[in-house]
Order: C-alpha cells, then sequence, then structure tokens
C-alpha cells in the first residue's frame, strides 16, 4: 500500500514546474535612478563654467562686477563680441591659431603615424628600448625642455616665426603610444594577405593601417588641434611680437594691470572655442567610435 501511494506522489514532484527563481544580476530601479542623478549632477558641474562664460558674454560690465551676480542678467547685448573684435586684431589672431595647430597636427600625425606603424608591426634590434624611451617622455613635464628649446630656437633665430612654433611639437609620445596600440589590435591576416600581393611596408602603411586606423587618426587629430589651439604657455613664450600672437596670447592682452575688461574677455573666449565645438561635432561619430573599438593588447 504504501509503494502504491510514494508513486504518484514522486511522479507529481518531476511533472511540477520549478519554483521561479529571482534573478540576482538584474539592476534595481533604485541602483539606475542614482547611477542617472551622479550623471547628470557631474555633467551640470562640467558644463556649468561653460554656459556662465557664455552667458558673461551678452551682460554688460556692471551686471558682471556687482556684488550679487546672477547667471543671467535682464538686459543682453552683442557690443561685448564687436567690441573683442575690434580691441584685438581677432583676424590675425585666428590665422596664427589656425597655422600654429594645424600644422602641429598634420606633422604630429605623420610622424606619430610612422613611428607607431614601426613599433607596432616592423621587427628590428632595439625596438623595445626605443618604445621605452618614448613611453619615459610622457613622464617628463613640458617645462623642462623649455628653457634648452627656447636656447635652440634662438640660435636658430626662429623667435616669432611660424617654424618656431609648429617644429618644436612636430611629434608626440602619446600619439605614438596611442597609434601603436591601435595597430596591434588589427589582424594580422589583413597584413599578410596584402604582402602577397605584394604590397610593401610603405604601401601596407598607408593603404591598410592608416585606412583601418581612420577613427584612432580623426581622434588623435582632434586632440593635437584643441591641445595647440587652447594653449598659452609655449606661443606666449617664443612669440613677443604681437603679429605672431595666437588666440589663447591674444586675450590675455584683455588683462590689464589694474583693469579686466570681463566681458570682452568672456566674448573672445567664447570665440575661441567656437571652431573647437564645430570640428567636435563633425567628427564625434568617429570619435565614439574610436574609444568603443581601440584596445591595449
Amino acid at each position: 500500500m504504501a509503494a502504491t501511494l510514494s508513486e504518484p506522489t514522486s511522479l507529481a514532484r518531476l511533472v511540477r514546474p520549478p519554483a521561479p527563481t529571482k534573478r540576482k544580476d538584474a539592476p534595481s530601479r533604485f541602483g539606475t535612478a542614482w547611477a542617472v542623478l551622479m550623471a547628470t549632477v557631474a555633467s551640470l558641474v562640467i558644463v556649468l563654467p561653460l554656459i556662465w562664460m557664455i552667458a558673461t558674454s551678452f551682460k554688460p560690465e556692471g551686471a558682471i562686477v556687482t556684488a550679487h551676480p546672477s547667471l543671467f542678467s535682464s538686459r543682453l547685448i552683442l557690443s561685448n563680441y564687436s567690441g573683442a573684435w575690434s580691441a584685438i586684431d581677432m583676424p590675425r589672431l585666428l590665422l596664427n591659431s589656425t597655422i600654429f595647430a594645424g600644422g602641429v597636427t598634420v606633422l604630429s600625425l605623420t610622424f606619430d603615424s610612422l613611428t607607431a606603424y614601426a613599433l607596432a608591426r616592423l621587427d628590428f634590434p632595439g625596438k623595445n628600448v626605443v618604445f621605452v624611451l618614448v613611453l619615459i617622455t610622457l613622464m617628463l613635464p613640458f617645462q623642462v625642455n623649455l628653457i634648452p628649446l627656447f636656447i635652440e630656437l634662438t640660435k636658430f633665430h626662429w623667435i616669432n616665426t611660424y617654424q618656431g612654433l609648429i617644429l618644436p611639437r612636430a611629434t608626440n609620445a602619446f600619439g605614438i603610444f596611442f597609434l601603436r596600440q591601435f595597430f596591434l589590435s588589427i589582424p594580422n591576416e589583413l597584413e599578410d594577405a596584402a604582402r602577397v600581393d605584394g604590397a610593401g611596408d610603405l604601401r601596407i602603411y598607408r593603404s591598410v593601417m592608416l585606412r583601418l586606423a581612420a577613427p584612432a587618426v580623426l581622434t588623435l587629430a582632434l586632440f593635437h588641434f584643441m591641445y595647440n589651439w587652447n594653449d598659452l604657455l609655449w606661443p606666449l613664450i617664443i612669440s613677443s611680437n604681437s603679429s605672431m600672437y595666437t588666440l589663447a596670447s591674444g586675450l590675455a592682452l584683455f588683462t590689464g594691470q589694474h583693469v579686466i575688461e570681463y566681458g570682452l574677455v568672456m566674448a573672445g573666449a567664447t570665440m575661441a572655442i567656437a571652431p573647437m565645438v564645430i570640428a567636435f561635432l563633425l567628427i564625434q561619430r568617429r570619435f565614439v567610435e574610436s574609444i568603443a573599438t581601440s584596445g591595449i593588447r
């Protein structure tokens, strides 16, 4: 009797579906809301100075230097922009900044990519030693080489010249490291197929590596152009003549010994960052693609 009762009982246990288990890895709503809140707060902290700068560029001087300043003013003016454009030689500053930042970007991309390709794909004695030396230069601040560079450029009579501004920055250790890591992530089969077709090293570098590394190259170009466009120290030291000032050093002319025209400074700074914003908007898709696909082996 006991055996006949136990058989249906065990059969029912086998047929009965298992009790649903609660997923432990599912994110909670509280955690998601907290992450969104922290990202929003961090974004506001980062963007607030930019918003304050743009808003200040439309304020009259009395609303800027008041004891209780506010983000927005009841009166908006455009005279700060016309005043900043006429107070300094803005077209000349824009031209100098474009030549300086653009020239450095073109030369840096050329030399950085060639060096990165050699360190990533070619085998030669001392390759690892060269790469370590490149990494060591990343640890040295630029101010260490500032005085020796100035002395050398003085001997070449390159002070107040475009070559004096551009050539000392014709290559960059970070650019070499960045592109080398990207080149290492490209499959070797593509390079082997190109060699089977009779391509040499320069042909592989130009037709295979650079095309596949286009997102990384565009990202590095943005970094180089933005860094040199906003640089103040190097152009200020090399350029003692106002006709060779860049935008960053030219905007410093608004800072007098006793009086600072904040409205003109903010208007000039807004016009100075406008090309950077436009450049980023043009290549933002490739920028995100580079961050998503590049890796370090």
